[in-house]
C-alpha cells in the first residue's frame, strides 16, 4: 500500500486548487462544434455549472475533489466554502442548462468528460446529467469497433473504468454489464503491451496501466492474474518522469501521469512503483502554474482516496 496520508492541511491546499478554479472563467478552452452564431457565447452562458478551470472536464472533476474533500472533512474550514461553490454552480437551472447543452452534443467530452461526470455523480446529485452521459456512451460504445489506446482524453479504457464504478454504485446494471461486454471485447486478448514505448510526448495516462485498471474491474481475481501475467510480464520500463515545463498546458500532463500511474499501479499490485510514481506526482502539485494547478488537484485527490 502507499504510505501516504491525506490530512486536513494537504486536503485543504488541495481544495484551494478547485476553489480557485470552479469560478475562473477564464482562460477558456471551449471546445464544440458550432451550428449557428447563438453557440459564439462565453463559458458562464454555455455551459453555467461547468465554465471555470479552463475546460469542461476540468471543471467536473473540479467540483467532484471539492465534493469529495468536503464529505471526507466536513469540520475544515475549507468545507464550507467548498460546499457553497457547490450550491452556487450546481442549481437546479444551471444543471438544466449543462442538460440541454449536452444533449444538443452527444460526442461533446466523450468519453473523458463523461466518466468525470458519473463520477461526480457518485458524490453530488446531478441526476439529469448522469442520464444524458448514459444514453450517449450507451448509443456509442456499442458502435466502438475497437478501443483508443492513447494516453489523452480519448483513451477508452480510462473512461470505462471510471464508469464501470459508477454503474456498480448507481446499480445501473444494464449499463455495468454494457461496460463489461465491451471491455472484454476490446482487451481481453491482449498480451505482450508495449510498454517501453510510454508514454508518450504528452500522455497524463499509460495505455497499458489504463487498461490492466479496468480488467482488474472486469475480471475475477484468479482470472486477472492470468490475464496480468501474460499483458504486463515486466512493469519495470514504466519509471517516474517529469514535465520539462510544467507552464506549458500539454507538458504539463507528464506530472500528471506520474498521479495516474501510482493509483493504477497500487490496483493491480505493484507497490513499489506505485509509491515511486506517487512521490514524484505529488511533489508537482502546486498552485505556481494554472496551466497544471487546475485539474492536477483532482489526481492527487483521487490518488488518496481511492481505493
Amino acid at each position: 500500500m502507499i504510505r501516504l496520508n491525506l490530512n486536513e492541511a494537504l486536503a485543504a491546499r488541495l481544495a484551494r486548487l478547485a476553489l480557485d478554479c470552479v469560478t475562473r472563467e477564464y482562460p477558456n478552452k471551449i471546445a464544440h462544434v458550432m451550428t449557428s452564431d447563438a453557440d459564439a457565447l462565453p463559458p458562464r452562458l454555455l455551459t453555467p455549472a461547468f465554465y471555470g478551470c479552463f475546460d469542461w472536464h476540468s471543471a467536473v472533476h473540479g467540483h467532484w475533489m471539492l465534493a469529495r474533500l468536503a464529505r471526507l472533512f466536513p469540520q475544515a474550514g475549507f468545507a464550507a466554502e467548498a460546499g457553497a461553490a457547490l450550491a452556487r454552480n450546481l442549481t437546479s437551472e444551471n444543471i438544466a442548462a449543462e442538460v440541454a447543452y449536452l444533449s444538443a452534443r452527444p460526442g461533446f467530452e466523450r468519453p473523458y468528460g463523461l466518466a468525470w461526470l458519473l463520477t461526480l455523480a457518485a458524490e453530488v446529485d446531478v441526476a439529469p446529467l448522469a442520464e444524458v452521459a448514459v444514453q450517449h456512451i450507451g448509443a456509442w460504445l456499442p458502435k466502438l469497433p475497437r478501443p483508443d489506446r492513447s494516453g489523452q482524453h480519448s483513451n477508452t479504457a480510462f473512461a470505462m473504468g471510471l464508469m464501470l464504478d459508477w454503474a456498480r454504485a448507481s446499480r445501473s446494471t444494464d449499463f455495468e454489464r454494457l461496460l463489461i461486454g465491451r471491455a472484454r471485447d476490446f482487451y481481453l486478448a491482449d498480451r505482450d503491451a508495449p510498454v517501453r514505448y510510454e508514454p508518450s510526448g504528452e500522455d497524463f495516462l499509460s495505455p497499458a496501466l489504463a487498461e490492466a485498471d479496468l480488467m482488474r474491474r472486469v475480471l475475477a481475481p484468479s482470472e486477472f492474474a492470468a490475464w496480468f501475467k501474460a499483458f504486463l510480464p515486466d512493469a519495470s520500463p514504466l519509471q517516474p518522469v517529469s514535465s520539462p515545463d510544467p507552464s506549458d498546458g500539454k507538458l504539463a500532463h507528464l506530472d500528471g501521469l506520474n498521479l495516474s500511474r501510482a493509483w493504477m499501479l497500487r490496483a493491480v499490485g505493484l507497490a513499489g512503483l506505485a509509491e515511486a510514481h506517487a512521490s514524484a506526482g505529488l511533489a508537482a502539485v502546486t498552485s505556481e502554474h494554472y496551466e497544471g494547478a487546475h485539474w492536477l488537484g483532482t489526481f492527487a485527490v483521487y490518488l488518496l482516496t481511492s481505493t
